[in-house]
């Protein structure tokens, strides 16, 4: 019988090398099992957090609170000792006449900046309603025995300057509250107009004061206009319903319209100063209220000021006035925010972004300011 040949032979092994080659014949040798897995390393314990440093701070502390057992130990002492070289019939009221209860003191306003009207409800804006009703509310207070207005003002619109004038009018005549002003840097037209309503007034040597006036500030921009090519169209009820307007010249007839209106505000300033410095109006139109500026050495010799000094003169004079003595206690009654955002406004102002904003929201406007601040 023929023998049937397998038509898929299958391929030759070679041996491998350095391998000797099976016998024919012989078994096949067992397949070695593979090499078990290495074992992970074992992690080493963390070490220990070091305590230095809570050492130091419990020393720290124990230094602390023994030096404050001393120093409560070395008060004791004091005011034992005191106490025992009193005489035993010192009356403290003889001494001063009147010795404050350890509340009554003089309240600090300070009125910084242009004076202009608010709409804004944010105690910390500084408008003149705001520095209005802080008066107010102080001079209502019954532990307040004293205002001191702390004025560093250009001046600013006629309504606002009266809106506090009114509010230290209402201190003095109904709360019967005496009212100091000091004069810081600039106290000029307005800022001079609210000092002139105040019972005493300081200033520094160097304090600008003075400008009393009324000042219109407005603009012509018409041959901006055309050159830009715009043309503003109005219509009006009246021949002076768009006076002051910058796109066209003033007529000569509201130029006298606006003159007759600075004249009457003048002469308001001028009665305000009159009454308040008890200075003859004649002699204020003919020689100190036609603008000038003057500084607080020469308003002392023109009697508008009463007092040269510091913050501190005026600090004394007021608590002389509110029959506390030298040196009375202070309160400053001001927002927690007011402080925050003062600092902001000042440090926007290194950039000149409070003079952009004022002269983006600039209109004609009837000033009591001295336009050189």
């Amino acid at each position: 019988m023929e023998e049937i040949k397998n038509p898929f032979p299958e391929p030759e092994r070679t041996p491998q090398e350095g391998a000797a080659a099976p016998q024919p014949g012989a078994p096949e040798p067992p397949q070695a099992s593979p090499a078990p897995a290495a074992p992970p390393p074992a992690r080493e314990p963390a070490p220990a957090a070091p305590r230095t440093a809570t050492r130091l701070w419990l020393k720290v502390l124990a230094v602390l609170y023994a030096g404050a057992i001393m120093v409560s130990l070395l008060v004791i002492e004091k005011a034992a000792t005191a106490r025992k070289a009193r005489p035993a019939d010192l009356d403290l009221k003889q001494i001063t006449g009147m010795v404050p209860t350890g509340k009554d003191a003089v309240a600090v306003v300070p009125v910084y900046g242009p004076i202009y009207q608010s709409d804004s409800a944010r105690s910390w804006d500084r408008g003149s309603g705001q520095t209005a009703r802080k008066i107010d509310k102080l001079a209502a207070r019954k532990e307040v025995k004293a205002i001191l207005l702390d004025i560093n003002s250009p001046g600013g619109t006629v309504s606002a300057v009266q809106e506090i004038n009114a509010a230290i009018l209402r201190a003095r005549n109904e709360h019967k509250k005496p009212v100091v002003a000091v004069l810081g840097d600039v106290a000029a037209s307005g800022g001079y107009y609210i000092a002139a309503a105040c019972d005493k007034v300081v200033s520094h040597p160097g304090t600008i004061t003075g400008s009393i006036g009324v000042i219109f500030s407005g603009a012509n921009l018409e041959g901006l206009m055309k050159k830009i090519g715009y043309k503003p169209e109005i219509i009006k009820s009246g021949k002076f319903k768009d006076i002051g307007s910058m796109g066209r010249e003033m007529t000569a007839e509201e130029r006298r319209l606006l003159q007759a209106m600075i004249d009457d505000s003048y002469d308001q300033f001028v009665a305000v100063v009159s009454t308040g410095r008890n200075i003859p109006a004649d002699k204020l139109r003919s020689e100190i209220a036609d603008g000038r500026i003057f500084t607080g050495r020469q308003a002392l010799e023109a009697k508008l000021v009463d007092v040269l000094g510091d913050t501190q003169t005026a600090l004394d004079l007021a608590g002389e006035l509110g029959k506390l003595g030298k040196n009375p206690r202070v309160i400053r009654d001001t927002d927690p925010f007011s402080s925050i955002f003062s600092i902001l406004e000042s440090r926007l102002g290194l950039f000149g972004g409070g003079r952009v904003a004022e002269l983006v929201t600039d209109h004609p406007r009837l000033e009591y300011r001295w336009q050189g601040f």
